[in-house]
């Protein structure tokens, strides 16, 4: 690396909404605030929610609901 064109690359201290912080490497200036990390993100804690306001996932559900379960009329008649 050429001298004197680089920032300062210094230890930082990164802090989640949740609490959680830990120390890393970077060329931010001072701390650093994050509102969601990998410990409380919902992705990666398996605890995912959808948010559905509208409805549309149940919706969706009772549409192809239909399309699953096998119809009485498509089975044969019995003599």
């Amino acid at each position: 690396m050429k001298a004197g064109i680089h920032p300062p690359y210094q230890e930082v201290t990164v802090t989640c909404a949740c609490g959680f912080s830990f120390r890393t490497r970077s060329t931010h200036k001072g701390d650093i605030r994050v509102e969601i990390c990998s410990r409380c993100h919902p992705f990666f804690t398996g605890r995912q929610k959808l948010v559905d306001t509208e409805g549309r996932i149940d919706r969706f559900q009772r549409k192809y609901q239909r399309a699953r379960t096998p119809e009485k009329a498509a089975q044969p008649a019995e003599s």
